[in-house]
């Protein structure tokens, strides 16, 4: 079950990727972060334009360019991107993509993705991308 867009997996892959290098005031080239991990420069492109346009990322074009984080990784929430990548009604949309699902009309699943659905968002509220780039660093994890 895949309830966060292919998009969105990737820029957070990529943005975990940008936390994990530990270098602040540094633009990381998209070229680089497309071959290591093995996503389309373009489609990378055209999501780092979105969180651009957010305010989220700064990016730089010519040899020394790329993209660079506008604030601390401890300040990056992934209920930041998720939002600005899903929309704001990412967490009141119906899993089955029912239009009107709600407690007067629940689809199949209402009452389990109800409960699932706050404590993901309370897990997206308190885990930053300094949280998840740590077991990158340490080379504990991967993506």
């Amino acid at each position: 079950m895949r309830t966060l867009s292919r998009a969105t997996i990737y820029c957070l892959r990529a943005l975990i990727y940008v936390a994990s290098r530990n270098e602040k005031d540094k633009y990381v080239s998209i070229g680089q972060i497309s071959e290591e991990l093995h996503i389309s420069f373009h489609f990378l492109t055209k999501t780092f334009q979105t969180l651009t346009q957010q305010g989220l990322l700064t990016s730089h074009r010519g040899p020394q360019g790329g993209i660079m984080l506008n604030k601390p990784v401890e300040e990056i929430f992934l209920i930041d991107i998720v939002l600005m990548l899903e929309g704001q009604n990412f967490f009141d949309k119906c899993l089955l993509g029912l239009p009107g699902c709600g407690e007067a009309e629940p689809c199949p699943v209402h009452n389990f993705w109800k409960d699932v659905k706050g404590a993901l968002k309370k897990e997206f509220e308190e885990t930053s991308l300094a949280d998840l780039a740590a077991g990158i660093a340490n080379k504990t994890m991967r993506i």
